[in-house]
């Protein structure tokens, strides 16, 4: 039997025009596929978000008081810690903690002020808070300002600006063991004073304006 040719022709043309659509159809579904997807959402409400690199390195958790994970390590979690607050917690490159934003409040049955107020803090690498921005008042503490404190092992806060119970504005500097050795303050009345101490506490030197006459 023999096969014309020319008779293969347009069946030929029609398997190729086939085959060329089928593999940019293929191509340019993967593409998209592969592209990245944004989605836009007017509200979500969940518990928790956790957010992560491509390579699934946590670097970011916001949680509700119920989900805000323990401390986290090189992306495994330490053995629980009581963190009764809500917030987000930083990571670093490595998965490990290096800050957060957590705050709370709540007023107990018998009128109590438990656990109010919140905290914006920075951590060293593989260590504790380098510095932290504070406003707690409630039945047991009153701690507002900014702490700054050591980056050796032993982690004594150095620097103190803020706001005590009195009502007095302090900035108080320390030294190497967390001993007040300065402390700049205005009291509650408006009377300003610079103390100097020594490494007992004790006051060796107190600057203040002279009375006006």
């Amino acid at each position: 039997m023999q096969i014309r040719i020319s008779s293969m022709k347009p069946l030929f043309l029609l398997f190729y025009s086939g085959l060329l659509t089928a593999l940019m159809s293929g191509a340019l579904i993967g593409r998209a596929s592969t592209a990245p997807r944004v989605q836009r959402i007017d509200e979500l409400d969940v518990q928790r978000v956790n957010l992560r690199e491509a390579n699934g390195t946590l670097r970011l958790v916001i949680a509700n008081r119920s989900r805000l994970p323990g401390v986290i390590v090189n992306g495994k979690e330490q053995p629980p810690v009581d963190r009764p607050q809500a917030g987000m917690l930083f990571y670093n490159d490595e998965g490990s903690e290096a800050g957060g934003l957590i705050f709370s409040g709540r007023q107990a049955g018998n009128g109590r002020i438990e656990n109010a107020g919140g905290s914006l803090s920075f951590d060293q690498y593989g260590g504790n808070q380098i510095v932290q921005l504070i406003g707690v008042h409630d039945a047991t503490d009153h701690i507002v300002g900014l702490l700054v404190s050591d980056t050796d092992p032993a982690g004594n806060r150095r620097v103190f600006v803020g706001n005590e119970a009195d009502g007095t504005a302090r900035v108080s500097l320390m030294d190497r063991k967390g001993r007040t050795r300065i402390s700049l303050e205005v009291a509650a009345d408006g009377t300003p004073g610079l103390t100097f101490l020594d490494a007992d506490g004790k006051v060796v030197q107190r600057l203040a304006p002279t009375p006006s006459r």
